[in-house]
């Protein structure tokens, strides 16, 4: 059995961005991340301690949401790395984040990077 936790769609308002009026003004982005975690124990035990706190993930992307980079690479690096560092029932996983309004001259609804591990 394969078991993940799944994160649809959390949203932040962060200065992200290359251009120097992105780091001024802001921008609204997604996440979507997926967690592979194997929490069978959890679905036995009806126990935190089997598996990670949802509440947890949130806060620490919350914090590297507000610490602003020029990438949006950098920024899925540092998600992986701190998650990976902080909750170790972590085996992989997938994240996107997409920067909803890009400074791109023509029709786009958001531009984004993907990152599985």
């Amino acid at each position: 059995m394969k078991t993940y936790i799944h994160f649809d769609k959390m949203h932040f308002y962060a200065y992200h961005g290359v251009d120097p009026q992105e780091q001024v003004v802001g921008n609204n982005y997604s996440i979507e991340l997926t967690l592979y975690v194997p929490f069978e124990a959890a679905m036995r035990s009806d126990s935190l301690s089997n598996t990670i706190n949802y509440a947890m993930v949130y806060k620490e992307i919350d914090i590297i949401m507000a610490t602003p980079s020029r990438l949006l690479e950098n920024v899925a690096g540092r998600i992986i790395t701190t998650l990976q560092a902080r909750f170790p029932k972590i085996k992989g996983g997938r994240i996107a984040i997409y920067k909803e309004t890009p400074p791109i001259t023509g029709k786009i609804d958001r531009v984004g990077v993907v990152v599985e591990w």
